[in-house]
């Protein structure tokens, strides 16, 4: 006991330290935004943010986890974020919803935080100054691209300013402590359809009741009698359900891509992304043509999702993410290219590239 009482000891000395250089970073954190004020900076810095997190993970010897020092310098510049400024974040709702969960993870728990009823409304809520920045899902990685965020960009002014990427783990919760008491589960379409094996396999005669929201179906569920949903952990903590079983998702690589979306545009990180919208003059070539700049520049481009342009029959537009940030000259030589050949042409943001 008397080598316990002196570890313990240890770790009290060093969590006072810890706490004396904490406050000692929360200071200098405040001079920081005093001078951001008078030059008008935005407190949230994207590249500043990825800088930090490159640091840390190069110095890290173990044995903690890279993850786990995210997590907690993600709690430690959130609390830095509010000594700075009262930042609102927007995401799309209701409470408890993936988007939210992306929202905690990027900006950490001492921010406020908006609910809104759609990804048009977090859109508006950042464009009339009612939030600093938005949270919205852009694609997934089984299900493919969130149409409706997409379509957001061809008329809003809105920059994309960050990323993030959130594994999607879907869970059965219930007020039931046992399996064998569910009869019923709630749950959102698509959610059933990521966990149709594992609910083939072990409630199959099981009635499944489709909602709006993983989130409706967490309150559905704490009604009991019988009733189960599937729904995010937070979902289970909000609404006190008990974890009956955990991951029942099929596809272990189920991630969900968000955009932070506000306006101001993110400095060079050093490892950035570049999103544009464009739709091509309607002629033979034009394809062609208008990848040819990336080509001759070297570029690469991580991503091209079509959509009708909603205008005119069979014109398209395309939204295409790139390597690298709009300042590097290859990539501004390129998009000086591509825009000779555009009948549209929109810059959507760089931003630094999320691992």
């Amino acid at each position: 006991m008397s080598q316990l009482k002196k570890l313990r000891k240890k770790i009290d000395q060093i969590d006072r330290k810890i706490l004396d250089f904490l406050n000692e970073r929360a200071e200098i954190i405040v001079n920081i935004g005093k001078i951001k004020s008078k030059k008008i900076s935005p407190s949230f810095s994207p590249y500043r943010e990825a800088q930090v997190y490159d640091s840390l993970i190069k110095a890290n010897k173990g044995p903690l986890s890279n993850d786990t020092i995210k997590a907690i310098y993600r709690e430690i510049m959130s609390g830095s974020l509010s000594l700075q400024s009262h930042l609102k974040i927007a995401y799309l709702g209701p409470e408890a919803s993936f988007t939210q969960i992306a929202a905690l993870k990027k900006f950490g728990k001492s921010l406020d935080y908006l609910e809104c009823d759609s990804i048009a409304d977090v859109f508006t809520e950042v464009e009339r100054d009612r939030a600093d920045y938005g949270v919205v899902p852009i694609e997934n990685s089984t299900e493919g691209a969130v149409n409706y965020t997409l379509d957001m960009f061809i008329d809003s002014d809105l920059k994309i300013c960050s990323e993030s990427y959130l594994p999607i783990e879907h869970n059965l919760l219930s007020k039931h402590k046992k399996i064998s008491a569910v009869k019923s589960i709630y749950s959102h379409e698509q959610v059933f359809a990521q966990c149709r094996i594992w609910l083939e396999r072990n409630l199959p005669n099981v009635k499944l009741i489709p909602c709006a929201s993983t989130t409706q179906a967490a309150m559905a569920a704490t009604d009991g009698r019988g009733r189960a949903a599937i729904a995010s952990k937070l979902a289970a903590e909000k609404y006190d359900l008990n974890i009956l079983s955990a991951s029942i998702e099929d596809s272990p690589h189920n991630v969900t891509r968000f955009l932070i979306i506000g306006k101001q545009e993110a400095k060079p990180s050093g490892n950035d992304k570049t999103s544009i919208v464009f739709s091509m003059k309607d002629r033979v070539g034009a394809l062609h043509d208008v990848l040819t700049p990336f080509k001759k520049n070297n570029i690469n481009l991580t991503k091209i999702e079509s959509r009708p342009s909603k205008k005119k029959v069979w014109k398209y537009y395309f939204f295409v993410d790139m390597q690298g940030h709009i300042k590097d000259k290859k990539i501004r030589q390129a998009l000086e290219g591509l825009e000779k050949n555009c009948s549209y042409y929109k810059e959507l943001g760089s931003y630094p590239a999320s691992r």
